[in-house]
């Protein structure tokens, strides 16, 4: 039977250590225990809200409803021919379980996402990226249930409307669906990429010039791991902001004032991304504290707290930094963290 316990508070389960007080908390192993908090929340009239790893979230205020910590584990191969593997992970396994799963047989396709933190659930969510890579390119399908009704639902890529960080589940259907389980459609014959700066770099440092997956990963762990603070020494959401796209017009002019401005295709022909970390640090905040918080020394991306912070604390860094972006480029930072 589904154990439910009443204002819990939820700071010691995020890696923020940001938190706030839920009415109603439960931890879900298996879906039987889903379906049952379904029912109770049904009869409390209370809304649900699904917590994963909590590397991705900022709690600042109260939760008046019922929080589901999901724990359901698990990964396994549906399907395999000569060129592709297809794998379903449960979506409170680790994304970076999930990644090894493949990496270790040989399968390519996800070893650029290796370290990215948080659970498999909210991977679609997110439509998480790194290193060149998106979950788009990858993505199978996923398995949902309708958290009014109980009812399962299969969300093909289509259906799943990807964008930048962005996804169905983080508009049209924010908070109506819990995702069970993901697929991804692995290859056998994999093509790595390696054309990103940092893992260029990596690799020429290392001196290898054809690394395996399994080499790539582990490069890819090493630069996560130098530039990102463990949020188990150092609480930390990861990268807190989206980076911004322009028009290629617009960005001429930014580069015509900024000649050594950083800047990556964009999610269309038509866009220029420009990384948020190379904007925070140029206006002046990349390492710099303001009481407990502030933007990481190695990383400006990462807004951290060192220890004690309010949300109002959290919030205050997210307007400034944003404030001062916006000063120096006229450019609008939004956060990728999602802020409740």
């Amino acid at each position: 039977m589904l154990t439910i316990n009443e204002k819990v508070d939820l700071t010691k389960y995020t890696t923020l250590k940001i938190g706030a007080k839920a009415a109603y908390f439960s931890i879900i192993r298996q879906e039987e225990d889903l379906l049952e908090a379904i029912v109770f929340a049904k009869n409390k009239k209370v809304p649900i809200m699904i917590l994963g790893g909590g590397s991705n979230i900022l709690m600042t205020k109260p939760f008046p409803g019922l929080v589901l910590k999901n724990e359901l584990k698990g990964v396994r191969v549906v399907k395999e021919t000569d060129t592709s593997a297809w794998v379903e992970a449960r979506s409170g396994e680790w994304w970076s379980s999930l990644v090894y799963f493949a990496v270790e047989r040989g399968w390519g396709g996800a070893e650029n996402l290796y370290y990215v933190p948080g659970t498999v659930g909210a991977a679609p969510m997110q439509n998480i990226g790194a290193y060149g890579v998106e979950l788009k390119e990858i993505f199978h399908s996923l398995r949902a249930v309708d958290l009014k009704t109980g009812k399962e639902k299969v969300f093909k890529a289509s259906e799943c409307k990807f964008g930048y960080r962005d996804s169905v589940f983080k508009k049209k259907f924010k908070d109506k669906y819990f995702i069970a389980s993901v697929i991804l459609k692995l290859s056998k014959r994999p093509r790595l990429r390696v054309d990103y700066g940092d893992i260029k770099r990596m690799l020429e440092e290392k001196g290898i010039k054809s690394p395996s997956i399994i080499e790539l990963a582990e490069i890819i762990r090493q630069i996560r791991d130098s530039k990102l603070p463990n949020p188990a020494v150092l609480p930390n959401a990861g990268s807190f902001f989206k980076n911004p796209e322009v028009s290629v017009s617009g960005f001429k002019k930014l580069q015509q004032k900024f000649p050594d401005i950083k800047f990556f295709p964009g999610s269309k022909p038509s866009l220029i991304k420009i990384p948020a970390g190379w904007l925070i640090e140029q206006a002046g905040f990349k390492g710099k504290r303001f009481g407990p918080v502030g933007m990481y020394e190695k990383q400006a991306l990462i807004l951290v707290n060192y220890g004690g912070a309010t949300a109002k604390q959290a919030l205050a860094q997210v307007k400034r930094v944003q404030a001062g972006v916006f000063k120096k480029f006229g450019l609008k930072i939004e956060p990728e963290v999602n802020i409740i």
